[in-house]
């Protein structure tokens, strides 16, 4: 069965860092785009990064480019969000996702009907 499970979340002082992982189980999730999304209290579900199979393909929100960076290994069946610089208004569950069958045209990328599998979610809380 497959599974992602999410870790490293918590809480953390604005300018802080944290490391998100996310370990996939069940099938080999090495050629799949993989994606963080994150919601926070009474708002959408948004998207956050992805990063395709092909090397360097990485993608951002514009409220974090530059602050986070989105990075996998295969080997390991795990993809990780490192967050510096982090924000109040960072606080909010993080979602890990899979796509199988990524479209590598438009914004596709950042949509979260486009991914299959989730993950539980962990929580990050920037406090000010």
């Amino acid at each position: 069965q497959e599974r992602l499970v999410e870790s490293g979340g918590g809480l953390v002082q604005a300018g802080g860092s944290l490391r998100l992982s996310c370990a996939a189980s069940g099938r080999t999730f090495s050629t799949y785009r993989m994606g963080w999304f994150r919601q926070a209290p009474g708002k959408e579900r948004e998207f956050v990064a992805a990063i395709d199979w092909v090397p360097d393909s990485t993608y951002y929100s514009d409220s974090v480019k530059g602050r986070f960076t989105i990075s996998r290994d295969n080997a390991k069946n795990t993809v990780y969000l490192q967050m510096n610089s982090l924000k109040p208004e960072d606080t909010a569950v993080y979602y890990c996702a899979a796509d199988q069958h990524p479209k590598y045209y438009g914004d596709n990328y950042a949509r979260a009907n486009e991914y299959m599998y989730w993950g539980q979610g962990t929580q990050v809380t920037v406090s000010s």
